[in-house]
C-alpha cells in the first residue's frame, strides 16, 4: 500500500489517469441503472375512453383513476429523467412547475388561456420529443401512448403541483 501512495505522489499524471478511470467507471455503472430506457406501454382499459380528437384540457382532471395510471405510466415512461414523485433532480424539466406560471392569473379566461397553452406544449412534447442541435432530449412517445395514458400522466403531475390552479 505504501508503495502504491507513494507511486501516486511521484507520479500525479498516473494517479489523475486512476481517479479519471475510476470515475468513468461510477458513471457507466450509473446510465446502466437506469435499465431499460424503451417507452413502454401503457394500460389504459380502466379510463373512459377519449376517442381519435386530441382533447385541449385535460378531460380527467380529480380522476382518481387516471392519477393511478398516470402515476404509473409516470414512473416506467418519465422518471428516470423527471424525477421519481415528479421532482426532478435537475437533470429534466421539474413537472410540477409544468403550468405553474397560470396559478397567480385572477382573470379566469387569461388562466384558462394560459393552461390551454401549457397543455398544448405538453402533448406536443410528449408526442414529437424534444430535440435540440441533433440529440434527443427527450424521446418522442407518439404511436407509444394514447390520448388517455397522456392525460392520465398529466392528471398526475397535476396531483403533484406545487402551485395548486
Amino acid at each position: 500500500m505504501e508503495t502504491l501512495v507513494f507511486s501516486l505522489i511521484q507520479k500525479p499524471a498516473h494517479a489523475l489517469r486512476l481517479v479519471v478511470g475510476a470515475a468513468a467507471l461510477v458513471v457507466s455503472g450509473g446510465v446502466f441503472a437506469h435499465g431499460d430506457v424503451t417507452p413502454q406501454a401503457v394500460d389504459v382499459s380502466s379510463l373512459p375512453k377519449l376517442g381519435d380528437k386530441w382533447s385541449q384540457e385535460n378531460p380527467y382532471i380529480g380522476n382518481k383513476e387516471a392519477i393511478r395510471v398516470g402515476s404509473s405510466a409516470y414512473n416506467q415512461n418519465c422518471a428516470r429523467c423527471h424525477g421519481l414523485e415528479a421532482v426532478s433532480g435537475g437533470i429534466a424539466p421539474d413537472l410540477r412547475k409544468l403550468d405553474a406560471e397560470c396559478a397567480p392569473k385572477t382573470d379566469p379566461k387569461k388562466k384558462q388561456a394560459c393552461v390551454i397553452e401549457y397543455n398544448e406544449y405538453y402533448v406536443t412534447t410528449v408526442l414529437k420529443g424534444r430535440v435540440r442541435n441533433g440529440a434527443v432530449y427527450m424521446p418522442p412517445f407518439d404511436g407509444i401512448l394514447p390520448q388517455e395514458a397522456v392525460w392520465a400522466i398529466k392528471s398526475y403531475l397535476e396531483s403533484r403541483r406545487e402551485k395548486p390552479l
